[in-house]
């Protein structure tokens, strides 16, 4: 169980940082300068392996059990047009997600990482947070719980990805509340021509200007977030403290972790940044939140696809610390 049930209880929990295993972390640096290479010449491949072990707590990491899990909810600002779909689309991509017709059920399984979706009341939208706050406490927090529980202490490496008609107007609106700059942090989405994103840009901004009031992190996901954005928030905090490393995917789910970095300094040093997305604000939300991504690909799906690709990466880095030959192994003079 999680031990927390209010929104105060959250926060204090929030605060709670277990710290990374420094003494794995000069394991595997002793390892590395052994290895049969130029010392650093594996370059940030020989940084994911060090943080790896820092946050599974042990001096030779693995990969056995990788996870790629969907939240997935529906929004009541859709109603205002901010998105090209309908939020049917939600129900429909997450009944995809399980006949495994997705890009991400593709992605999943050749990275050899379990998937699975948790469709968040799909058929209860968010309220419309031009006009009110999109969660009360009581929704806020159930979604949040049902995050925390999604992450298994036995998991590797968790990738938590998202499905919502409308979510990136979401992201923006948290974004902006949280670091200011109003609605320059709306992008297209989906896909909006320009007269759809000065429609959506107008709306973010009213919804800014209504709800500027609230100021606390955890509230600003309340009212201006979605239910899978608060499952996310939920797993990333339940990794930490669970010793789980997360792959990070695009900018919604850089949203919904971006009030615990506001909150409490440090927050998000279990993370990668899995890829900088082609939604316009997602590489700025991660300057502002000091994460450099691995990946560069002009992707803009979501549905946890970059993070998927990346492990890929994480795989290649683990393989070469723990498969390579010493200098005296291999009778290669250091």
């Amino acid at each position: 169980m999680t031990g927390f049930s209010t929104l105060a209880d959250l926060r204090r929990h929030c605060q709670q940082l277990p710290s990374p295993d420094l003494d794995a972390v000069a394991a595997v640096r002793a390892r590395q300068a052994q290895l049969t290479k130029p010392l650093g010449s594996l370059g940030r491949l020989e940084a994911l392996v060090a943080w790896l072990a820092a946050w599974q707590r042990r001096e030779m990491p693995r990969l056995d059990r990788v996870e790629v899990v969907i939240f997935a909810g529906n929004h009541g600002v859709t109603a205002n047009g901010v998105s090209p779909f309908p939020a049917s689309v939600t129900a429909q991509m997450v009944a995809n997600f399980a006949a495994g017709g997705a890009a991400i059920n593709q992605l999943a399984t050749l990275a050899g990482a379990q998937f699975r979706v948790v469709p968040l009341s799909l058929n209860q939208p968010t309220r419309n947070f031009v006009e009110a706050e999109a969660m009360d406490e009581a929704a806020f927090m159930d979604a949040v719980h049902i995050g925390y529980e999604s992450v298994s202490p036995g998991d590797d490496l968790f990738c938590p990805g998202e499905m919502g008609i409308g979510n990136t107007s979401s992201a923006a609106a948290v974004a902006g509340a949280l670091f200011g700059g109003g609605a320059s942090w709306v992008g297209r989405g989906t896909g909006l021509d320009d007269a759809g994103l000065a429609r959506k840009q107008q709306l973010i901004a009213a919804a800014l200007a209504h709800h500027a009031h609230v100021q606390d992190p955890l509230e600003i996901l309340r009212v201006f977030g979605g239910r899978e954005l608060a499952a996310l928030l939920g797993a990333v905090i339940s990794a930490r403290h669970k010793g789980v490393p997360v792959l990070l995917d695009g900018f919604v789910c850089a949203a919904a972790v971006a009030p615990w970095a506001k909150l409490v300094p440090g927050a998000l040093d279990h993370i990668q940044a899995a890829h900088v997305s082609a939604e316009a604000a997602h590489r700025r939300l991660l300057e502002t939140l000091q994460l450099d991504p691995l990946l560069d690909l002009g992707m803009r799906l979501g549905e946890g696809s970059g993070a998927a690709v990346a492990i890929g990466v994480v795989r290649a880095a683990l393989a070469c610390h723990s498969g390579m030959a010493t200098f005296a192994e291999a009778g290669v003079d250091p």
